[in-house]
């Protein structure tokens, strides 16, 4: 097993949630960022066109890889350039030290890299006695003070300007006024003479054109270029993932990369260095004209692996724009210090399980609450929430899981009568604590789990042992049947919403049944990484809704909905016996909201109009939304009711749930829901509708404690509400 990290991410967490100057500013920019991209796209007629264009370019770059590499190579080496292939890191640092060493290099300049940072390469330099100056004003400043990129485009994001001067003032020993203008006035002045005294600069590169070796440099601030022009050697350190085959492939990258990640159309700087350059310098009083040294090293540190990899490769589809951690709920709240290894976010997380350290992978991987938020704004479409899945799948596979998960997950989920009795025992447990429908306060250390937010109480008598009662008033003549798939929220936490979801079946002439051996979905399984606990639960379900013969199964959980839908399909694909019968599962499954107002349009059907006035607001869930792509169907149901329908801000970012999320992390997932509770306020709504059971416990214990004028219901119970008043 890898060596152990030792990282306290709980106390990492606390850190950063206490830091006043961090959330100001990732809460800030986290608000502007959407709007500013969309401006930066104003002149585009199809950004999905874009992305399509970079995704499909860079797929075929993965997949001749080799070739490009060969094609690289020999066009640097063409124009006067040499080419150093690196399998790790250290051989990095070993073949920097020769040309250092050959060439008597003293003094190095730097542009901003991330791939630098993932090789610890300036402590290697610098214990060999050379002066290793970081040029990039953020990197400079973090490097006085001695941290770490909290971001891969803006890296000194976390910080504000009173905290940047001092950095200043402990660099330079002089005083310096938190004036950003004198800042910057300040930092050229000092830089200029590193970048007139350096033997040799390191850049990374944006990209590395096979067609002619040429290097491209996105930049704002120009320190890059003038790492590759004033020093006599220049090296790139590029990582095989920045190969593209032609010149005319860049503009794919440059359409997207800074209307992305600065919300720029084009940053200030965009270099291309092909070759040495010509440096013209002073010698023995005469000026004298040659080539400067240009050396290139393509660092492979897992790349190449993952290039073979049939899942893992899409990582090649990245742009390092960062975007991704711009829409990243966990980002905004804890920053990429905590969220990340060396890169950070999500798809910092999967770069660093491939680049060989899953231990620190394993670390902060749970971090991922799998919102997709990410996957509707990646340049490269790159699908996040899966990858980060089947890495955590590959560890647990390799590593096994804890000792509580295995007896959770091995010896209670997947034997449904032990699951449901522990949950009705629980009902019962729970009375001295239990408020209602609620659970407002825990003691001793439970209490942070209630602090501003209520749990949903586990229902008395659950779903299951109320459907007999409730099919008996299935429609003597059906125009379908249907098999009610409820999960665990549902059936042992919100049975009233359940019974609203058979009553509007019923009301569209449509008879229910529920097949009692179901149980839980699987998600919370899979979403740990336990494949093989998750095929077992998905075979019992499998079998128990087939037994039904039913037209079709409904969900009005979209977790649920999804991976009954799409992952029982992937998880069971070189089962071909599994696979087919999942895939036959798959094709009878439907959203609740999505079905539903289907139906009423077909059968030409409206409901009563509501009477009492109400004022709705709607919510987002993330799986429905971006996971089964419905959205406009629960507004028109919403609508079909005569409420007075208003959109809240930000109605698509998540509530903080996301399944044990919240539980596990409540002091992360408390912050989110604030968020969404002030912008639920902020509408005058005295309902908030949504359409799925864990963001109606989320939301519902949040409005419990904090504004219980306003109550949350399934989109569901509002459409039976109008039925029983019809």
């Amino acid at each position: 097993m890898a060596v152990k990290e030792k990282r306290n991410i709980r106390k990492e967490i606390h850190t950063k949630l206490d830091d006043n100057v961090m959330q100001g500013a990732l809460a800030k920019f986290t608000s502007e960022y959407p709007l500013a991209r969309l401006k930066a796209y104003a002149n585009v007629d199809s950004i999905d066109d874009l992305r399509d264009d970079l995704r499909t370019m860079k797929r075929w770059a993965v997949d001749h890889i080799d070739a490009l590499a060969d094609e690289f190579q020999h066009s640097v080496e063409e124009r006067g350039g040499k080419v150093f292939r690196a399998a790790t890191g250290d051989d990095v640092k070993k073949i920097l030290l020769q040309i250092c060493e050959e060439n008597g290099v003293q003094r190095i300049v730097k542009s901003k890299s991330m791939a630098t940072e993932e090789i610890k390469l300036n402590g290697a330099l610098e214990e060999a006695g050379l002066h290793v100056r970081e040029t990039d004003l953020g990197e400079w400043m973090l490097s006085v003070a001695g941290q770490k990129p909290s971001h891969m485009v803006m890296p000194a994001i976390h910080l504000n300007k009173e905290q940047c001067a001092g950095f200043f003032e402990q660099e330079l020993h002089e005083e310096v006024p938190s004036d950003i203008s004198y800042m910057i006035h300040t930092a050229r002045r000092v830089l200029r003479e590193e970048f007139l005294n350096a033997d040799l600069g390191i850049t990374g590169a944006n990209f590395g054109i096979a067609e002619n070796g040429a290097i491209g440099l996105v930049t704002n601030e120009g320190n890059a270029r003038l790492v590759t022009t004033t020093p006599k050697i220049h090296v790139v350190l590029i990582g095989y993932e920045k190969l593209i085959p032609k010149i005319k492939d860049a503009a794919k990258i440059l359409r997207l990369l800074p209307r992305n990640g600065t919300c720029q159309r084009m940053t200030s700087y965009m270099t291309m260095v092909s070759g040495p350059t010509p440096i013209i310098y002073k010698k023995d009083g005469k000026w004298v004209e040659e080539n400067r040294k240009q050396y290139v090293i393509l660092l492979d540190n897992g790349r190449l692996a993952a290039a073979k990899d049939p899942k893992m490769k899409q990582v090649y589809q990245c742009v390092r724009c960062a975007s991704c951690l711009n829409v990243c709920p966990i980002w905004r709240m804890v920053g990429g210090h905590v969220y990340g290894h060396i890169y950070s976010g999500g798809i910092g997380a999967i770069l660093t399980g491939l680049l060989g350290n899953m231990e620190a992978f394993s670390k902060f991987s749970d971090l991922c609450i799998g919102c997709r938020q990410c996957t509707t704004i990646c340049p490269g479409e790159i699908p996040i929430p899966d990858l980060i899945d089947e890495l955590r799948a590959r560890y647990v596979k390799k590593y096994g899981l804890s000792m509580p998960e295995k007896t959770a997950f091995q010896h209670i989920l997947t034997h449904r009568k032990v699951f449901h009795s522990l949950l009705r025992i629980g009902s019962v447990a729970q009375k001295p604590v239990q408020s209602g429908k609620f659970i407002r306060h825990l003691p001793l250390f439970f209490s942070g789990m209630t602090d501003g937010r209520s749990l949903p109480a586990i229902a008395a008598k659950p779903l299951r042992d109320r459907t007999e009662d409730l099919c008996k008033h299935n429609p003597k003549n059906p125009v379908m049947t249907a098999a009610f798939f409820s999960g665990c929220n549902m059936d042992f936490v919100f049975p009233d919403t359940g019974e609203s979801v058979v009553k509007v079946l019923q009301d569209l002439n449509i008879a229910v049944s529920y097949p009692q051996e179901q149980t839980c979905c699987g998600k919370p399984v899979l979403g740990m990484g336990d494949r093989e606990t998750g095929k077992v639960i998905a075979k019992q379900n499998i079998e128990a809704l087939e037994a039904t013969g039913a037209d079709v199964i409904i969900s009005a959980c979209p977790t649920c909905a999804e991976t009954l839908e799409r992952t029982y399909k992937e998880l069971f694909k070189d089962d071909p016996e599994w696979r087919d019968r999942a895939a036959a599962l798959a094709g009878k499954v439907r959203e609740f909201t999505s079905f539903v107002a289907e139906q009423y349009k077909a059968q030409g059907r409206t409901l009563p109009q509501n009477e009492r006035g109400s004022r709705i607001t709607y919510h987002d869930s993330c799986h429905m939304r971006r996971g089964l792509g419905v959205w406009e169907q629960p507004r028109e149901l919403i609508k079909m009711t005569g409420a007075d329908f208003v959109e809240m801000k930000d109605s698509d970012r998540c509530c903080g749930m996301a399944g044990a999320f919240g539980v596990k992390y409540s002091e992360i997932s408390k912050p989110i829901l604030h968020d969404k509770l002030e912008n639920i306020a902020n509408t005058g709504a005295d309902t908030v509708a949504v359409a799925c059971p864990a963001c109606m416990m989320q939301i519902g214990g949040g409005l419990n404690q904090q504004n219980p004028r306003v109550k949350v219901k399934h989109v569901a119970d509002i459409l039976a509400e109008c039925i029983i008043e019809r």
